[in-house]
């Protein structure tokens, strides 16, 4: 009961501050657009690209078989090896036979055609993972890179940590099915979001049509690029497990979409559900900020503290997308272990701002303190502990 007080003195705050923006919403359109049709694909992410908020969450955080989707993390990781200077884009490397027979030229997967022991630099090799999704390339890398290829899938997963992708696990470079290797289709929009802003110069080879190596030209499988405006990357993916997938991305009107699906039947189903996925991103959804980054959401509740209130602020901005009509229904609630207890420190993580309704993927966005808060002196800790004893919280 202590606690369900300490959440509800706040929570009328934070709802009142999302309910002015719903209200607005509904003065501007006096008749709500009718909802996007329902998705084909079983999992899908669209996300907002600039803030990273999601529009559409259809089993979004279902951990899913990503398919050479899975081939991000390996390029992430490579990339970082680039950026540290421990390689360069003319660090070369030999193919070994297991790169060759298992994934090369005798397999049946996609591949750049490496001959066994030839010597290639990584600006080949990454070139080859990016746009026609060379397994033999993915493999080489990573033999380089760590030794084997499963010293480099345990970079793979300690890097998923670090960002933050709950869902991700992998077992190989290469996206290749595995029963233990999944990912959700919104860490992987939150993985191609990662690339996009952090290198956006390499970035630019995701949008490449073709790539020749010893004398083979192969063609990027994007369905989007070239038949859909302003589409950039980034990355499909097919098993016989996950079926068929795309992580995609489109900038129009200075505004960026990433879309996330996989398990279509068809390479054609793929192709169509990327186009209608892409439109109804860019035209069926809105976006509304609830807080900028340090602004004061609401007071939480402090108790034996110098202080009998802490302001809580947004850590960084918070931003909600989805139709027009869902955004209408949500509330917001600040959520917190209450009342706190001192010493609190400024910028320490203390609360979430938890966004839900119908139709919608719940969602929490941390809170930190915005003061330092020290303990209270003896007197008052003193008074403070007879008026718990004598009248309660």
């Amino acid at each position: 009961m202590k606690l369900q007080r300490a959440l509800c003195a706040i929570t009328l705050i934070a709802a009142m501050a999302l309910a002015p923006t719903a209200d607005a919403q509904r003065r501007r359109v006096r008749t709500p657009a009718p909802p996007p049709p329902p998705a084909v694909a079983q999992h899908v992410t669209i996300m907002d690209g600039a803030s990273g908020a999601l529009l559409d969450c259809e089993n979004c955080n279902e951990p899913i078989p990503p398919a050479s989707m899975a081939k991000l993390m390996t390029v992430l990781v490579v990339l970082e090896e680039l950026q540290s200077g421990r390689i360069t884009y003319n660090t070369r490397y030999t193919v070994s036979e297991y790169a060759w027979r298992e994934h090369g030229a005798m397999s049946s997967g996609s591949h750049m055609f490496l001959p066994i022991n030839e010597s290639v630099a990584v600006r080949d090799l990454i070139q080859g993972a990016v746009i026609v999704s060379a397994n033999d390339a993915c493999v080489v890398l990573a033999e380089g890179i760590a030794g084997s290829e499963e010293a480099f899938v345990a970079r793979m997963n300690r890097r998923a940590r670090e960002l933050g992708l709950t869902t991700a696990r992998f077992r190989n470079v290469t996206g290749l099915d595995d029963p233990e290797q999944r990912i959700s289709s919104s860490d992987l929009a939150r993985l191609a979001r990662h690339l996009i802003v952090n290198y956006p110069a390499f970035y630019r080879v995701y949008g490449r049509r073709e790539f020749t190596y010893n004398n083979h030209t192969q063609s990027n499988r994007n369905p989007l690029l070239g038949a859909y405006p302003g589409a950039d990357g980034m990355k499909t993916g097919h098993t016989d497990e996950s079926g068929y997938g795309l992580i995609g991305s489109a900038v129009l009107n200075n505004e960026r979409r990433i879309i996330v699906f996989n398990g279509l039947p068809t390479m054609a189903a793929r192709n169509a559900e990327a186009q209608r996925l892409m439109r109804s991103g860019f035209n069926d959804f809105a976006l509304t900020t609830l807080a900028e980054a340090g602004a004061e959401v609401g007071q939480a509740q402090v108790r034996l503290g110098g202080r009998r209130t802490v302001p809580l602020v947004a850590q960084q901005r918070i931003v909600i997308g989805g139709t027009r009509a869902v955004q209408a229904g949500l509330t917001a609630h600040v959520v917190y272990d209450g009342p706190l207890h001192p010493p609190i420190r400024e910028g320490a993580e203390v609360a979430h701002l938890v966004v839900e309704g119908p139709g919608y993927e719940t969602q929490r966005f941390p809170l930190v303190a915005g003061r330092n808060v020290g303990k209270a002196n003896w007197f008052s800790r003193a008074w403070e502990g007879l008026r718990l004893t004598f009248f309660g919280p």
